[in-house]
């Protein structure tokens, strides 16, 4: 722009002492930084609070610009931040009201007048209207692109997100955008007229408005971004930008069941419905595994079903780093449970990044063959998509290295508006962790424990997993939790107990109570049999016995705290205070059988 050739010149000379050219720069730029700002905004009187409020601190800190050539970002930058500001602060974050456009405004020479010839009234207002009941962030990113003519890279580092994340969030307004222009009985075409005739309406001067136009480039986000945001086709994300590997086609045999509706003392199968896609109906199954940390952390999970009714994608289960939910179509029904997600049939849960080792193992315990290829992801921030089934009945998977996955909204699934919210979790798993007491016997040897555990990973640095065991009057044992319940990994107790006997190539067996309200897992290893009691509803372990070869017996009983309002300092936090990181989990399980057969032998 010419306009940037200006602000160079009276920038330098600002910068020299130049009072003229600093209230010459200050005229300049004003009418251009309203537009930007109202743009967004869509208020008057915040518009010119925000501009004033900038402007003052152009005044202020005009001496710390390192580049003249970079003067319109940079103060571009300060307007977005207070309006940033200014939508954090606000207590309800819904669509802004609109007022009218000003006939004039501060810098401008008549304007909106001269625009009255070019757009009649009414249709000036449904414009201004349709993009007030846009959502701020979806108004920011479509003025940074088609007015600001801003690169995806430059949104994301003034957006503070990843430059995927700014494709996705462009595509996003614009399907907003297009929805509500449909409403209001706008064809299809109409999008891309809106959006010239907004900005010609919000132009500084009748010159700045004859100048708007916005090209087809400017609208395209990429094939990576188109898919991500799309909600209502199964789709797998298959990204072509940098950092993503396609890594070919895997079988994924080993489908999960999910466990939907209200617990109240039902048997645990009646709660089961299954995961499996029926490929004759053309169904189709996306699961997404994002592990945060590494793959050896915990991970998140999201499973997206294709309804061939409708002809759209629902997401039927999704678990975070905060909660669990379940979305029950038939119902149409948000259940958020106290339990992570488990396969009725009590199959392990194999997960993409399994070794081949570790599969082989599992299949040959459950007698029968769990096929998945392996995805070597190092790192933090791993995403691995699946997908499986459709009229081919392919399988295949996706990786993406994306740090910031659980904030971006194609992970967090928009459940329908009109959808029914349960909230089945009881006190404990609300709060998301809790203290518990370990009572028992090691033959003639009482065994008293104490422990917390976090439920979500988004408290387990705060409230990180620790328990301490006392066999008898004198050996004291600070344990790890591996062989233990870690919901806060993202599995079911069940998953957790017994891919931490795997990992020590421990056999194992699986069953449900006679009540099928419970499941066993029977543990063996030498001489040595544990039998873990788990409650699946509340995903917890409530007792385990175990037995050594000549009969001798023992158990451990566990108790979890719902309210923790009067609980004594004998809670107090082993170790060192200042360091709350969890323990080392080695070596792994082997820890608690060794314990055992230490104090029977």
């Amino acid at each position: 722009m010419d306009e940037d050739k200006d602000y160079i010149v009276l920038v330098k000379q600002a910068r020299l002492g130049s009072r003229e050219s600093l209230e010459a720069l200050a005229k300049l730029v004003r009418g251009r930084l309203y537009a930007y700002v109202y743009r967004i905004v869509l208020r008057e009187h915040l518009a010119q609070d925000i501009v004033q409020e900038s402007m003052l601190e152009m005044f202020k800190v005009l001496g710390k610009l390192q580049r003249e050539d970079r003067f319109w970002p940079w103060l571009r930058g300060i307007a977005f931040n207070k309006i940033r500001r200014h939508y954090t602060e606000e207590k309800h974050r819904r669509a802004v009201p609109v007022s009218k456009p000003r006939k004039s405004r501060g810098g401008s020479t008549g304007g909106q007048a001269g625009l009255t010839n070019l757009v009649a009234e009414e249709l000036k207002q449904v414009i201004i209207s349709t993009m007030g009941e846009l959502k701020p962030r979806y108004r920011k990113v479509l003025v940074m692109r088609c007015y600001e003519e801003m690169e995806y890279s430059e949104i994301s580092e003034l957006m503070g997100c990843s430059e995927l994340s700014s494709r996705v969030l462009f595509c996003r307004a614009k399907k907003a955008l297009q929805k509500q222009l449909s409403r209001k009985g706008f064809r299809k075409g109409f999008l891309m007229g809106a959006l010239v005739l907004f900005g010609k309406i919000t132009a500084q001067s009748e010159a700045a408005a004859a100048g708007v136009s916005i090209t087809a480039a400017a609208t395209k986000v990429g094939l990576a971004a188109s898919v991500a945001a799309v909600s209502g086709k199964a789709l797998v994300l298959s990204l072509t930008t940098a950092g993503v590997l396609a890594v070919g086609a895997m079988v994924t045999t080993s489908a999960l069941d999910v466990t939907t509706g209200r617990p109240e003392r039902k048997p645990v199968t009646s709660l089961q419905i299954t995961g499996q896609v029926d490929p004759a109906q053309g169904g189709v199954e996306e699961r997404w595994y994002y592990y945060p940390r590494s793959v050896d952390g915990p991970v998140m999970l999201r499973l997206v079903n294709w309804d061939s009714q409708r002809k759209k994608s629902y997401g039927r289960w999704w678990q975070d780093d905060r909660a669990n939910y379940c979305f029950v179509k038939n119902s149409n029904t948000i259940y958020t449970n106290n339990f992570r997600m488990w396969n009725s049939r009590l199959d392990v849960q194999i997960l993409p990044t399994d070794s081949a080792g570790f599969i082989d193992f599992v299949s040959t315990i459950e007698g029968q063959n769990h096929e998945m290829k392996y995805v070597s992801g190092r790192g933090d921030g791993l995403l691995v998509i699946t997908r499986s089934g459709g009229e081919e009945n392919e399988n295949q998977f996706r990786i993406v290295q994306h740090k910031n996955v659980l904030d971006e909204e194609y992970f967090r699934y928009k459940w329908p508006p009109e959808a029914i919210e349960v909230d089945n979790r009881d006190i404990m798993h609300k709060r998301g962790w809790t203290y518990f007491k370990i009572t028992g016997h090691i033959d003639d040897k009482e065994v008293r424990g104490r422990g917390r555990m976090p439920f979500v990973y988004a408290v387990s640095q705060s409230h990180w997993p620790w328990v301490v065991l006392k066999v008898g009057d004198s050996i004291v044992n600070q344990a790890c939790f591996a062989g233990l319940g870690r919901p806060w990994m993202g599995l079911h107790t069940i998953d957790t107990v017994r891919r931490d006997a795997v990992r020590e190539w421990v056999w194992f067996e699986t069953r449900y109570t006679p009540d099928e309200v419970k499941v066993e897992v029977l543990v063996t290893y030498r001489e040595v049999k544990l039998l873990y009691t788990i409650n699946m509803e509340k995903d917890i372990i409530e007792k385990i016995t175990f037995q050594v070869k000549d009969d001798r017996r023992g158990e451990m009983n566990f108790s979890y705290f719902q309210e923790i309002d009067n609980i004594g300092i004998e809670f107090t936090e082993p170790g060192n205070p200042g360091d709350r990181r969890p323990k080392r989990e080695e070596p792994g399980m082997l820890w608690l059988i060794r314990l055992i057969e230490g104090q029977m032998n």
